[in-house]
């Protein structure tokens, strides 16, 4: 077992100096165009001392994250499950790590630095949109410390913008079966009908 850096450091050559030096202070160019690229991001948070840490995704048209400037994200909280398990943990620590994505692209944007949460009226009236009859409660403000391009082989392995990797229809049971089976049919009671035509609800209010 593993229960040192330099142990560590025997099984594994030295990072290049490429790799070393790809990590950015600010968002370049390449890094903003990504961005407004991503209809998907990772968000990973630490929270108390001592808890687990979390990882959630958060979705959107391209370009639902704005780049406010080189050194600052601005991320809308969309409606959830309201645990606020990010949110919470941010409040307590708030240090932050959020992988952008972009179908059809296999490098991974990785961004880390610091958050701050922001009801204002100038940030959630920026995510005000034509159709939409709700805004974000608030918004993620990511002040940017590292960023770099991450190499594409883990996406290239799991090879998941090939259409025939995807898993067939039916190979697992609808997300209210599974929770139906983890916790019987006295908690969860809507049907699958119903559960998509809340989603849909929910996504109409956002102009989605």
């Amino acid at each position: 077992m593993i229960e040192s850096v330099e142990a560590l450091r025997q099984l594994y050559p030295q990072a290049s100096a490429r790799s070393r030096a790809k990590q950015l202070d600010r968002l370049d160019e390449a890094m903003r165009r990504f961005v407004a690229h991503a209809p998907l991001c990772v968000l990973a948070s630490a929270g108390t001392a001592g808890g687990l840490l979390d990882a959630s995704p958060r979705g959107g048209p391209p370009g639902f994250v704005q780049v406010a400037d080189e050194r600052t994200l601005l991320i809308p909280d969309a409606t959830g499950n309201n645990r606020l398990d990010t949110l919470e943990n941010l409040v307590a620590d708030p240090r932050i790590g959020v992988l952008f994505l972009v179908p059809g692209v296999d490098e991974v944007l990785r961004v880390n630095g610091t958050a701050r949460l922001r009801d204002e009226a100038a940030f959630t009236q920026r995510f005000a949109t034509p159709g939409a009859t709700r805004l974000p409660a608030l918004v993620i403000e990511v002040q940017v410390q590292e960023a770099y391009l991450h190499c594409p082989k883990a996406l290239m392995r799991a090879q998941v913008w090939n259409p025939t990797a995807r898993v067939a229809t039916g190979t697992f049971p609808s997300m209210n079966a599974m929770l139906k089976s983890q916790l019987g049919s006295a908690i969860v009671t809507e049907t699958d009908e119903e559960a998509a035509a809340r989603y849909r609800t929910q996504l109409a209010a956002e102009g989605l």
